[in-house]
């Protein structure tokens, strides 16, 4: 495969090449045009003189001869004059007997009824004028090889061909040394990538000129950089909390399992032990089923089917359904300013990813507030819904507001408070960004809100 180095510098040669072929073809193009006029300007030199020694000087025929050869200092290569009479239908004059045959052959090509006539016959250039003399007509036709000019194309032609040749040399040699001096930049980037992966991945690409395309190139590459050593970092944090979190309930439920066996115990005592293992069993699952949930948001992403859903319909049976589960819970929303117009309230979006985002936050907002009520407030206009998830339970520190979207991530405000694993707003986090939509949180000594924006 040819790499860009070759492709760059054969374009390059083609180029240029192609210019150099047309300006060439312009030079011999134009210089043939002038050598043609230049010849035929003497032979009209040579019509004119033969035709004034002729008629009004009435010289003899040997004297004219003469005399047209002695006015031209160059002499004409195989030049014949001749003068055809239009009544006698017959030469009257010529330089060269031997060739009235040939004046005699082109005739029919000079005799057009234009003045003059200029016409090329294999080697021969023609000249006819038609002139009228006392009221008669005759025809004055030169002929003769243009062998100056000939020779000067010719000349011209291997000059051409010569700076041709040593043109496309020289493109060659050049194009190459551009082409590698335009791509110097990027073998130093390819060298520098190579330093980074695997072994340091927080360096960055560095170009001197961040201002042109290579330089713009290095900044994506660089900010696409940083997300992977972003999506490194949450990797392994993943991994160890998912470690972790796994580890704590298997750890107990193998430790209560070894304790119960080493010794015979009453059924009261079997039944606190199955009751405890009963506990973290159902941890592990909550555990379990949020790792899924989450997995299967961020593998299915492509896969998620949209559809128009009602939000007002939704949050009202997020809200039973929660209910039903704890009946201690307290769950009041609020309709501000309903819309008239029904459509107001619907978006594109998944149905039961929707329903998962409500969930989450009213039952978060039920879980950390001391009297586990949850107040929710729903705005629908023409352009956007919001939806805000107001609880009065611990301060989250601002410190902690930017990562509690991240896997596992708990604030120390609420971690001792309630039981969890910090991946139900992961969920939350990954369902909005699916459905192009924004989710925000504040929390203060008032209490904490999220508040979920669609765009329509």
């Amino acid at each position: 495969m040819i790499n860009i180095r070759s492709r760059l510098t054969y374009q390059f040669v083609v180029l240029v090449t192609a210019i150099l072929l047309l300006f060439s073809s312009g030079v011999y193009f134009f210089s043939k045009l002038y050598l043609e006029k230049r010849f035929f300007k003497r032979l009209q030199d040579r019509a004119i003189t033969t035709t004034t020694l002729l008629f009004d000087i009435q010289a003899a025929d040997t004297t004219v001869i003469k005399l047209v050869n002695v006015s031209d200092k160059e002499l004409l290569t195989n030049e014949s004059i001749s003068v055809y009479n239009e009544k006698l239908q017959q030469f009257i004059f010529f330089t060269h007997p031997s060739d009235t045959s040939f004046h005699q052959k082109l005739l029919p090509g000079i005799l057009t009824g234009s003045a003059t006539t200029y016409i090329s016959h294999d080697d021969y250039q023609i000249l006819g004028i038609h002139l009228t003399n006392a009221g008669k007509g005759n025809w004055v036709i030169v002929s003769a090889i243009d062998q100056t000019g000939k020779d000067a194309l010719q000349d011209l032609r291997k000059i051409l061909v010569v700076m041709i040749l040593a043109g496309i040399l020289m493109l060659g040699v050049s194009g190459w040394m551009f082409a590698n001096r335009a791509l110097a930049p990027v073998s130093d980037i390819i060298r520098q990538i190579n330093q980074i992966f695997p072994r340091n991945v927080k360096k960055r690409v560095e170009y001197s000129n961040p201002d042109d395309e290579i330089g713009t190139l290095v900044a994506t590459f660089n900010q696409m950089l940083n997300r992977v050593e972003e999506a490194l970092i949450t990797q392994k944090m993943f991994i160890a909390n998912v470690s972790h979190e796994l580890k704590n309930p298997l750890t107990k439920i193998y430790s209560q399992i070894e304790i119960t066996l080493m010794q015979q115990r009453t059924p009261e005592a079997y039944e606190r032990s199955l009751k405890s293992l009963q506990e973290d069993t159902r941890t592990l699952t909550q555990l379990t089923n949020a790792l899924l949930n989450l997995a299967t948001v961020v593998a299915n992403a492509e896969n998620v089917k949209y559809a128009p859903i009602r939000l007002d319909e939704l949050l009202w049976e997020a809200k039973s359904q929660l209910q039903k589960w704890h009946e201690e819970y307290q769950i009041q929303v609020n309709f501000t300013d309903f819309p008239d117009n029904e459509d107001a309230l619907i978006i594109q979006g998944n149905e039961a990813s929707i329903k998962v985002v409500f969930m989450n936050l009213i039952d978060n907002a039920c879980k950390f507030s001391d009297n586990h009520t949850a107040i929710v407030n729903f705005v629908a206009t023409e352009k956007e819904v919001i939806i805000s998830f107001f609880n009065q339970g611990p301060v989250i520190p601002e410190r902690d507001l930017p990562y509690i979207f991240e896997p596992f991530y708990r604030s120390n405000a609420s971690a001792g408070a309630v039981k969890g694993h910090g991946v139900g707003l992961a969920i939350v986090a990954q369902i909005i960004r699916l459905h192009q939509g924004e989710i925000d949180v504040k929390s203060d000594t008032n209490g904490t809100v999220f508040t979920l924006s669609f765009k329509r």
